[in-house]
């Protein structure tokens, strides 16, 4: 394995890891600064009430989105496992 290969494949993999992050972060994050600004309008500071809506978010992200989430997940460890032989030789 060179150098190069290495490096690919691992540039290759943080972007898989980005893409299958990214639904389930950037919902979460709009949603956590949502409530943030309603607590600070009304002056309410409960902890738990931005974990809540934070995790119904992500749930309904995994489950409009789990399955290409699975899908992309499955063909980069596929293309990577068909791949070994030509990583090694």
């Amino acid at each position: 394995m060179t150098p190069e290969l290495v490096l690919s494949i691992g540039q290759k993999m943080l972007e898989v890891v980005m893409m299958l992050a990214a639904p389930l972060l950037l919902p979460a994050l709009a949603v956590g600064l949502l409530v943030g600004m309603f607590q600070a309008a009304t002056q309410i500071n409960e902890m738990t009430l931005s974990f809540i809506p934070k995790v119904a978010i992500v749930g309904l992200a995994l489950v409009l989105g789990g399955n290409w989430m699975l899908t992309t997940l499955i063909s980069f460890s596929r293309e990577l496992i068909e791949n070994i032989p030509n990583f090694i030789g």
